[in-house]
């Protein structure tokens, strides 16, 4: 895979994208690219790094092997699922520290260097046992009482004894 072709489907070249480059790189080296589901990715931050995590790994949200949690950190947790072993990558130091080491001036420059460097000198590479999440479930839907719109029944709520939507239970309240 080429870094070029994940310029595309992000739609530009940044710090985040060569992030993301270099974990998939490490992660098809270990494990080979998810054609389903066989491998998990946790991801602990909302960056463009997980649009190249995506795309280079195969794992993605709509088949339920891309998971995000909200830790605001360049940690990504890959799983195979019929083992169980994994591995956790973590981003060495912050970028401010890398383009100061390094002599860098701006983030393009950084991200160029990135992309020339080996990713075992960005990230630190543990390898895991754990147990995977279980693989996706498919959820009937349920009708909104409030703006009738279908919703996935178990992200539904109850609402004054009606089934609702999270915005409409929400309201006044935004979710997004």
């Amino acid at each position: 895979m080429d870094y070029s072709d994940i310029v595309r489907f992000h739609g530009h070249s940044c710090a985040g994208t060569a992030i993301g480059y270099k974990v998939g790189e490490i992660v098809v080296e270990i494990f080979g690219r998810s054609e389903d589901e066989e491998i998990v990715a946790i991801v602990e931050n909302d960056s463009c790094s997980v649009d190249a995590v995506q795309f280079m790994t195969g794992c993605t949200f709509g088949k339920g092997n891309l998971i995000f949690k909200d830790h605001g950190k360049h940690v990504y947790t890959f799983i195979e699922r019929r083992t169980g072993e994994g591995v956790r990558i973590s981003f060495k130091k912050s970028l401010e520290e890398f383009m100061d080491e390094l002599g860098v001036k701006d983030r393009v420059e950084m991200t160029q260097r990135m992309l020339e460097m080996s990713p075992y000198d960005l990230f630190e590479v543990k390898r895991i046992s754990a147990k995977p999440p279980a693989k996706a479930r498919i959820y009937r839907s349920v009708k909104c009482s409030e703006c009738g719109e279908p919703v996935s029944e178990h992200r539904a709520r109850i609402k004054d004894g009606q089934i609702v939507c999270i915005p409409c239970f929400n309201k006044n309240g935004e979710d997004y």
